[in-house]
């Protein structure tokens, strides 16, 4: 019996950086590197602002909602309650014209039967 040992695979050779960032620093002038630092401190400044304001506003506990976006948020309720309220008086008259239109055709079916 012999036995037959396995060769490992090979692992594939790890991919190459296409842009060295060590070539481009030693490339760019002292100016150049305050440049990108400030580009790159502005756009995470831009990014990241409202999140931060965000989070502070619900760490103090303040709500989210100015006055007037209050006040907006009170007039919809008031007007989803009296929507409520007139949905429930057509489900009444649906209900009364159902009733109706069934009275009305009994009679015409007596009126139709020979007496």
């Amino acid at each position: 019996m012999t036995l037959i040992q396995a060769v490992p695979p090979i692992p594939p050779p790890l991919p190459s950086i296409p842009v060295d960032p060590n070539l481009l620093l030693s490339r760019l002038s002292p100016g150049g590197i305050v440049m990108v630092v400030l580009l790159v401190t502005v756009a995470v400044t831009i990014v990241f602002w409202p999140i931060a304001r965000a989070l502070a506003r619900r760490l103090e506990g303040r709500p989210g909602l100015t006055p007037a976006q209050q006040q907006d948020l009170e007039e919809m309720r008031h007007r989803l309650t009296e929507v409520d309220g007139l949905q429930q008086r057509v489900g009444e008259l649906e209900e009364r014209l159902d009733f109706a239109e069934r009275l009305l055709a009994q009679s015409r079916e007596t009126d139709r039967l020979p007496g």
